[in-house]
């Protein structure tokens, strides 16, 4: 069982920058691909952003495109979002989710509980 904990959501001026951090423990962190989610009120949840297991591979929502960077730190069982640039729009509730596969067809085995992010205009 993999318990996943999402840090350094927060209130930030359009422009601004955050970082989250998704920190793992209980189980094998290195055999997950990694991704991050987020909801904003009212709306479906959308995917974010998707790292492999080396951290060779990623990919995002076209979006966040040249803005987010996702990377992990498989010494410290730890995913990050780096997001410069934000604008209003990426206000929503930021998950990490764990999925043995690359592919979003196997599912996500494991999630956080979710951390705020808002961003005023």
């Amino acid at each position: 069982q993999v318990q996943l904990v999402e840090s350094g959501g927060g209130l930030v001026q359009a422009g601004g920058s955050l970082r989250l951090s998704c920190a793992a423990s209980g189980g094998t962190f290195s055999r997950y691909v990694m991704n991050w989610f987020r909801q904003a009120p009212g709306k479906e949840r959308e995917f974010v952003a998707r790292i492999s297991t080396s951290g060779y591979s990623t990919s995002y929502v076209d979006s966040v495109k040249g803005r987010f960077t996702i990377s992990r730190d498989n010494a410290k069982n730890t995913v990050y979002l780096q997001m410069n640039s934000l604008k209003p729009d990426d206000t929503a509730v930021y998950y990490c989710a764990a999925a043995r596969d690359w592919s979003p067809r196997s599912g996500y085995d494991y999630w956080g509980q979710g951390t705020q992010v808002t961003v005023s205009s």
